[in-house]
């Protein structure tokens, strides 16, 4: 796309990600670094908390939902210390309601995992008000539907008859649905 441009990442290079997946949150450390970013990781809200009030970065990158409670908080943390901030709000439960929610407390971009480190990285560089590209491979509307069903799944402690009954569907069609494998 012509119209929109990417800036440098500049002379502070800062970046902290915030995520309790932990092997993602290695390899996307190591991806960002390789791209020329400096980054800090933490697992949970509290630590992220700490490292944007004593040390804020230029960029960020933050998990919406964390064990330990809401990835915007981390987002507020930072705005309040580092208002210049590049703020992405990841999430393998992408809902409009939460990206108006993460844009509204500060968040510079919002995408929906997996997204990998070239799209991540078109969003916190991104200039002004233009929006990065769609993705080169974004999920089919199928897979889409079996990761909310696996989240609803994992959230409901692997329960069939309660997930069933959270995602109004009947409990044999959801059984099939689990022994099948994943969409691609």
């Amino acid at each position: 796309m012509a119209d929109r441009e990417l800036q440098d990442i500049g002379e502070d290079r800062s970046l902290l990600l915030v995520d309790d997946d932990e092997p993602f949150l290695r390899r996307l450390a190591r991806a960002m670094e390789k791209r020329g970013f400096e980054p800090v990781t933490a697992g949970t809200v509290a630590a992220g908390q700490v490292i944007a009030r004593t040390n804020p970065p230029a960029y960020a990158v933050i998990d919406l939902r964390l064990e330990d409670g809401n990835g915007l908080d981390v987002v507020e943390a930072l705005r309040e210390k580092r208002p210049d901030s590049r703020i992405v709000v990841l999430t393998g439960y992408g809902a409009i309601a939460t990206a108006v929610a993460a844009v509204k407390v500060g968040a510079t971009d919002y995408l929906s995992k997996p997204a990998d480190a070239n799209d991540i990285m078109a969003a916190l560089l991104t200039k002004g008000e233009a929006l990065p590209p769609p993705p080169e491979n974004p999920m089919s509307a199928d897979r889409v539907r079996w990761e909310h069903i696996q989240r609803v799944y994992e959230l409901c402690d692997r329960n069939v008859s309660e997930t069933a009954r959270r995602l109004n569907m009947h409990r044999r069609t959801l059984q099939r649905i689990l022994a099948k494998r994943s969409p691609r």
